[in-house]
């Protein structure tokens, strides 16, 4: 087998690429992490003298421009962070700022907040304020934004996704496993005994969306089950969303006796419009949400969900955007917390199998 020299290396790294050299590059023929290189670039003399030279060396072999406003502005510290929320008024996000705040604040540092209104346009907004120094690194609760956009930021200034993901991407995430969540409640509808099942879901150009709609199928597939394309429902994730989504689905010949809704809001509208239209809820149709928010332990009849871990999820990324900058290694860039599904009323979970 053929050995891959040095040499090798940066012709790999370099051959017909006419784009600028990324740190990321500098990192992998240095054999170090991004931090390490940062750190040679900003405090040389808290980096070993041995892995200091072979970063700069591997720095000029592949004449490495660093981004230096971007390091100056690092140097600055405005002891605050900015976090993108992609809707404000979704209640789910309201805990995980909380868990974000909370770490903040004992690590003497403020939360920005940037409201996007799922606007993509609005998020690349934002970024320009990490790019003027009004933030000393950036929690993002939505990934609309293309990848590479975001790869190539995250270069130059701490990023951390959270609750939601890019695929293969190398950015700090932290998120739950939303297929086997969305998976768990719909073979929760299934063993109790329910065969037609309808799927609210949320907007399919967000990954979560697909992520839960998969989990449905899944499910759907693993019990024999066929499922009737009438039955899947995109919505927005907002309560409207659901009320509207579910008087479409009392009105069919043959209604779902059960729904799996994406998120708690869009459920809360679907039981909403069940009464409405003359169904009992849990017994004409059971109803299960995803997320768990405050309301849907309150709501008549209480809501079963897919409980998040919202608090933990917004301090694991607060800390996880801290050891960035701080230049501190990450031994993990992808955090997996834990769900639960939470057992209530609105599916007839103490009623026996039909």
């Amino acid at each position: 087998m053929k050995t891959i020299t040095r040499i090798d290396q940066i012709f790999l790294i370099t051959r017909g690429i006419k784009k600028m050299v990324k740190m990321s590059d500098v990192a992998k023929l240095a054999e170090v992490s991004n931090a390490t290189v940062s750190r040679v670039l900003s405090s040389p003399e808290n980096v070993r003298e041995e892995t200091r030279k072979r970063v700069l060396e591997s720095i000029k072999e592949l004449n490495y421009q660093p981004n230096t406003i971007a390091r100056s502005f690092r140097k600055m510290e405005t002891k605050s962070i900015l976090v993108i929320v992609p809707d404000v008024t979704n209640q789910f996000f309201s805990e995980v700022l909380r868990g974000i705040e909370q770490k903040a604040g004992e690590n003497g540092y403020q939360v920005l907040l940037g409201n996007s209104n799922n606007d993509v346009e609005k998020e690349y907004d934002f970024l320009n304020q990490l790019r003027q120094r009004q933030a000393d690194g950036m929690i993002l609760l939505t990934a609309r934004m293309k990848q590479e956009v975001i790869e190539e930021f995250s270069e130059d200034f701490p990023v951390v996704l959270a609750c939601e993901y890019k695929e293969g991407s190398s950015i700090p995430t932290v998120s739950i496993d939303n297929i086997s969540g969305a998976r768990k409640a719909t073979e929760h509808l299934i063993n109790l005994g329910h065969k037609r099942i309808a799927h609210l879901s949320g907007p399919m150009e967000v990954i979560l969306s697909r992520d839960r709609l998969k989990g449905y199928h899944q499910a759907m597939l693993r019990n024999e089950l066929e499922t009737d394309s009438v039955l899947v429902q995109e919505g927005d994730y907002s309560y409207e969303a659901g009320y509207n989504l579910m008087n479409k689905l009392c009105a069919l010949e043959e209604p779902p006796t059960a729904v799996f809704a994406a998120n708690d809001e869009m459920a809360i509208g679907a039981i909403k419009a069940a009464k409405e239209n003359f169904f009992r809820v849990p017994e004409d149709i059971a109803v299960v949400g995803f997320d768990d928010i405050k309301i849907s332990s309150i709501f008549e009849p209480s809501l079963t969900t897919v409980s998040q871990p919202k608090l933990e999820i917004g301090e694991k990324a607060m800390e996880l955007l801290l050891k960035q900058m701080n230049f501190e290694e990450l031994n993990r860039k992808q955090i997996v917390l834990e769900d639960k599904l939470i057992l209530r009323q609105s599916c007839g979970f103490n009623k026996k199998k039909k």
